[in-house]
């Protein structure tokens, strides 16, 4: 088949490259001129290693990348209130953005993609025998099959009838990446937190493309957005006295921080679909699915929408069975950490008073519940699924 891939993030450069080394044939369009990564770091669930082993990438993630085996999140006077492990044998891999784009798109270049750069895609017409049709009138197609993996922020769903809804977020975080010169951060996503109105974290993520080899972490400052000009106006200085007055021993981390402009704003979208396909045209990864971070989910669930599309493709010839096939095998598992996400934002990322406090209150005792361990650790390993039960990966 002839399929046409928009958006060269993690879920468009994953399905090139399961689907071209399938056979199909591929033409991947991103709108920048020079394909790159957004971001700093993430955090990859054993769920999505498991989708880069399919890809034969996790060895790779695994050189770049740094393994963390628990979330450790407290709040003043040091009281651990996330406390969160994984199962025995597995671990999330904490990567650079870019460290993830460079292994995705060195296979997506080898795979026999054809890629198309600076091309702005305005629509795409015909679900049933769709096209790509530039902003500056350039028209590719007609396509067997169109992928949408255009983002969070993705403007082109909206033309697609797919009911999307996608609300900005109103809390986002300012983030950068810092040499770790002892490793005194090594093995933990660590977070403190007021309330649910401050929150900072660090994030281990192994090597960063052109910094050497020495270990880094990604540094993280949540803020509402309505106070990015107001923080920036403060400056540095007046940022890194509000973290150390709550957080004294990030203070190796925040001092590596040279300029306010070398932290970057980052902003999300809680996104559904209620159909995620419209004829052969199919709406995948953030573009589908996106939400706020607090779970650690977007990157693996678009790497599994690529591996589950592919299986999929593979296992039907009937080109409408397939996508439905592909609809009715992810409707389970996005669901769950949509609405998980959903309801975990506001405990950490809020003005309430009152969801803090449970959350401070209950959350470390989740843990000794019947079940709770092996709730909260299959949740953050990526394998819940609604109503009830666990999910897996497509043999």
């Amino acid at each position: 088949m002839r399929i046409g891939i928009v958006g060269a993030g993690v879920s468009g450069q994953a399905a090139a490259i399961a689907l071209a080394r399938a056979g199909h044939a591929v033409e991947l369009f991103e709108r920048f001129e020079t394909a790159r990564p957004v971001g700093a770091g993430l955090l990859l669930q054993p769920s999505g290693l498991e989708a880069l082993a399919r890809l034969d990438l996790r060895g790779e993630a695994e050189r770049w990348g740094a393994r963390v085996s628990e979330l450790d999140g407290r709040i003043a006077g040091n009281k651990r209130v996330l406390d969160l492990a994984y199962r025995k044998g597995e671990y999330g891999l904490g990567i650079h953005r870019a460290a993830l784009f460079d292994i995705l798109h060195t296979a997506m270049l080898s795979s026999g993609t054809r890629l198309y750069l600076g091309f702005d895609v305005a629509a795409i017409e015909n679900p049933e025998w769709p096209s790509i049709v530039s902003h500056a009138g350039q028209r590719e197609g007609p396509f067997d099959l169109v992928l949408d993996c255009a983002g969070a922020h993705d403007s082109l769903r909206d033309t697609l009838n797919v009911s999307a809804r996608a609300p900005l977020y109103p809390w986002g975080a300012l983030w950068t990446t810092c040499p770790d010169q002892s490793d005194a951060f090594a093995g933990k996503l660590r977070q403190m937190y007021e309330r649910a109105h401050i929150m900072v974290g660090i994030l281990p993520v192994g090597r960063v493309p052109g910094a050497g080899e020495v270990s880094c972490v990604a540094f993280f400052w949540s803020l509402r957005l309505r106070d990015f000009a107001a923080e920036k106006d403060a400056g540095l200085d007046a940022l890194k006295a509000r973290v150390l007055a709550l957080w004294s021993e990030a203070e190796p981390i925040v001092r590596e921080i040279a300029r306010f402009d070398d932290l970057t704003l980052a902003t999300y979208r809680d996104v559904s679909v209620k159909r995620c396909r419209r004829g052969r045209i199919v709406v995948m990864g953030d573009a589908a699915h996106g939400t706020s971070p607090q779970l650690g989910q977007g990157a693996n669930l678009a790497l599994i929408d690529a591996i589950t599309l592919a299986h999929q493709l593979k296992r039907s010839a009937d080109l409408d069975t397939a996508l439905e096939n592909y609809v009715r095998a992810r409707r389970a598992h996005v669901a769950f950490y949509r609405h998980a996400s959903r309801a975990l934002t506001p405990a950490f990322q809020s003005d309430s008073r009152i969801v803090p406090w449970l959350r401070d209150t209950f959350l470390p005792y989740a843990n000794l519940l019947p079940g709770g361990r092996h709730m909260t650790r299959t949740t953050l390993s990526g394998m819940r699924k609604l109503p009830w039960g666990s999910w897996k990966l497509p043999d």
